[in-house]
């Protein structure tokens, strides 16, 4: 019988790439094994190596206004980090991207955790019209991550105020785990310039004249000419997302908002309705799975878990009515999106050559650089 589910997580057939080993394992839990043993800090060394980052940074940021940048969602990885940098005696600058999608309670969490931990922030607002055009060809495109335009500006907007700044350390909420499984063809091309040119091209004709963004040559001035260094910095400590959660309900006042990155309007909707109806993805399995890998759900939870709506009914359809209005959408052509055949980014031009050479050499000298 051909095995339709991991026996070790909750990752399926839904996933078009999945593989199975002898013991049923799939290569997400046989992944996450490896990444685990690279990125985690080793327990015996978390503390000094910890202390090492934070003195780097604090020498490199004397005399400047801020030592470091933060990313700020409203979500319980960024808010956690602008705690943790706090109490490690840092000086960051928070970002914000404003991409016309923020919950009011994220906005809430965003304004409580930053004036309680006096960290000061910096708001972007995104071109509206631009950027629902931008959105819209993604929906159109067919793919699957649709989320891409927004990643791609939050990291474009990090470089850019680290160089702005002179400072030389992005502090990211990103952790193995809780974020180390995503099939490729869920989510490919948040640094992919190429790609979100090639999408906005085929279906709007004007140019992308105030987005934030980054090339591949944008990139490699920010990495190797001015030594911008993206730090996980969430793999350096023992994160426990239910612990941290309890952490910013009794220190900061934060609240809980529903879902892994419900925090916007649009990922919920996005994730909620569209990935599961279009394309047969429901996200929650990557998440359990990293959760079930990481030790902090057990599978039988996670089964339960997913017998359970992805948020209310009602919520639903608020939703839907909201996002298909704002985007200008009609009811009639917000189906004919739904209705269009899937494709993946491969059907796109992209650089995934370039990354995926790119990624073996990093990965191959990790050791070596840290």
């Amino acid at each position: 019988m051909t095995k339709t589910i991991c026996s070790n997580c909750i990752m399926d057939f839904t996933d078009p790439d999945i593989k199975f080993d002898d013991q049923g394992v799939c290569n997400h839990c046989r992944r996450y094994e490896v990444v685990a043993r690279t990125r985690l800090i080793p327990i015996a060394d978390r503390e000094s190596k910890l202390q090492n980052l934070v003195d780097e940074i604090k020498s490199i940021g004397v005399g400047k206004e801020y030592d470091c940048v933060i990313g700020v969602s409203g979500g319980v990885d960024s808010t956690y980090v602008a705690y943790l940098v706090k109490n490690l005696g840092l000086r960051p600058l928070a970002i914000h991207l404003d991409n016309g999608w923020n919950s009011e309670l994220a906005v809430s969490n965003i304004e409580k955790t930053l004036e309680t931990l006096g960290i000061d922030l910096y708001t972007h607002v995104i071109d509206w019209q631009e950027f629902k055009q931008l959105q819209v060809s993604f929906l159109q495109a067919s793919t699957p991550d649709g989320e891409v335009p927004t990643d791609h500006a939050i990291f474009a907007l990090l470089y850019k105020l680290a160089a702005q700044h002179g400072l030389k350390h992005v502090i990211l909420g990103t952790n193995v785990v809780s974020e180390a499984i995503l099939p490729e063809k869920w989510g490919y091309g948040y640094f992919d310039w190429r790609y979100i040119k090639s999408v906005h091209k085929q279906f709007v004709h004007s140019k992308l004249s105030t987005y934030p963004h980054f090339s591949l040559f944008k990139l490699f001035y920010y990495v190797f000419l001015r030594r911008i260094r993206m730090v996980a910095i969430l793999n350096y400590v023992e994160y426990d997302k239910k612990e941290a959660m309890d952490v910013l309900q009794n220190k900061l006042g934060w609240v809980y908002y529903g879902g892994k990155h419900y925090e916007s309007i649009y990922t919920r909707f996005y994730q909620a309705y569209i990935l599961p109806r279009k394309f047969n993805i429901d996200k929650r399995k990557a998440h359990y799975s990293n959760l079930i890998c990481s030790g902090q759900m057990t599978r039988e939870e996670a089964l339960t878990l997913m017998e359970e709506p992805v948020y209310p009914e009602n919520l639903l359809q608020e939703d839907k009515e909201y996002t298909i209005k704002k985007l200008g959408l009609t009811e009639a052509s917000f189906e004919s999106i739904m209705n269009a055949p899937t494709k993946t980014f491969l059907d796109y031009k992209t650089s995934y050559g370039i990354f995926e050479y790119a990624k073996k050499i990093v990965n191959a000298s990790r050791r070596w650089i840290g």
